[in-house]
């Protein structure tokens, strides 16, 4: 593909992560922008009608820029223009992956209402949910060491992100969500050691979300902050 890529990012966003991972993976060149959510500039709210990250900037030859905005759209858009697929070739499978990417979209989403938890009662719900998202994941996995197998997939892009709020949650003492789930943990292990979700994040990256757990002042963080 004769482009030039910019990845519009912010510093925390699984999401951005995940295109992150995928431009690694298939061995792309491209430059990170960062923009504070909190306080968007004008150029970012014309190039991303949802206010959100990641876009994509594509400068093609010859001049002319396109964005491309949400994750999934991305990811498939670097599917087709790229080489190194991530994606398996036979049509059922790609759909299977597809669907577990979903899930991985839905289990995000546990995890922001596990840690936005007010109440003892919701923070018990959300993190039974969780453990039951989990459980269909370790149900799910074969011999690993990746979501297919020996192929490191978009699904692995999909959940390497997820297991970095996993890596806090320790910190924080917080156990009991991927007990008895050894592929689970395998596969969370055999992620976190991949240069491509290594290189995803900054540096300082774990110091940041925990700073951002903290200021929500939820059950997850109340009582370490009360220490």
């Amino acid at each position: 593909m004769a482009a030039q890529l910019t990845l519009v990012s912010h510093y925390l966003c699984p999401y951005v992560q995940r295109a992150a991972i995928a431009l690694a993976e298939k061995q792309v060149p491209f430059e990170r922008a960062w923009v504070d959510l909190a306080n968007k500039p004008g150029w970012f709210t014309e190039i991303s009608p949802l206010g959100k990250v990641p876009v994509l900037r594509v400068e093609q030859d010859g001049g002319g820029e396109v964005s491309i905005f949400e994750s999934a759209v991305i990811l498939e858009y670097l599917e087709e223009t790229c080489a190194l697929p991530l994606h398996p070739g036979d049509p059922f499978e790609r759909a299977r992956h597809r669907g577990w990417i979903e899930f991985g979209s839905a289990v995000l989403n546990a995890i922001w209402r596990f840690y936005s938890a007010a109440d003892d009662a919701a923070f018990e719900k959300e993190r039974a949910g969780l453990a039951d998202m989990f459980d269909k994941l370790e149900a799910e996995l074969g011999e690993g060491p990746f979501f297919a197998g020996e192929r490191f997939s978009l699904v692995d892009a999909v959940f390497a992100p997820v297991f970095r709020y996993f890596d806090a949650f320790d910190r924080l003492g917080v156990t009991g969500i991927l007990d008895g789930k050894p592929k689970v943990a395998e596969w969370r292990k055999r992620l976190g050691a991949r240069p491509s979700v290594r290189g995803a994040i900054v540096a300082d990256f774990p110091e940041r979300l925990m700073r951002f757990l903290e200021a929500r002042k939820s059950v997850l963080v109340r009582g370490r902050l009360a220490a």
